[in-house]
């Protein structure tokens, strides 16, 4: 698969179907060093914050990921096509906890060009994150109240803002 580098502000992509319908895999960690993880997602963001091309993604301090957000300073989105959606389940449902999920996956980890978490070389796209904000979700701010459904365990998100600082992605991905 052969991935091009592209501009953030030059990224073509149908946000609210690549999030709902297609998923991301979020992963954080150092690639180098052999200590990252990885899960599915399918809540969160881009855009443009404080001047900068971001990407806002959600992370339950109950998933084995949220420890890997919080220690590294980067991350990574990567987005599949239609042949890896039986890969996404499974790192969707399995904790890396309980083993290693990425191999079973039969995904493979490669370096990303700017930031130490890794992509996936079947990935059809990268987007490279460096964290510059966090915040944890406040249930007292809930205008609506169908969203506490979301939380029968109370374990409400923390959200994380990345700034945008590298894209690579197949041709159709390109504005």
């Amino acid at each position: 698969m052969e991935r091009q580098e592209i501009p953030p502000d030059g990224l073509r992509l149908r946000s609210l179907q690549v999030w709902d319908g297609q998923w991301f895999l979020l992963t954080a960690g150092d690639f180098d060093r052999d200590r990252y993880n990885t899960m599915t997602v399918a809540w969160g963001s881009l855009g443009t914050m404080w001047n900068r091309p971001f990407a806002q993604v959600v992370v339950r301090p109950t998933r084995h990921t949220y420890g890997f957000i919080e220690e590294f300073d980067t991350f990574t989105l990567c987005a599949f096509g239609e042949a890896q959606r039986e890969a996404l389940k499974l790192l969707g449902t399995r904790s890396g906890r309980d083993g290693d999920k990425i191999r079973a996956s039969g995904l493979t980890p490669v370096a990303a060009q700017r930031v130490a978490a890794p992509g996936f070389a079947e990935a059809e796209l990268i987007i490279e994150c460096r964290k510059i904000y966090w915040d944890d979700f406040d249930p007292r701010h809930f205008l609506e109240p169908a969203i506490e459904r979301c939380y029968p365990e109370q374990d409400y998100h923390r959200i994380y803002y990345g700034e945008i600082v590298a894209v690579s992605g197949l041709s159709g991905y390109r504005a």
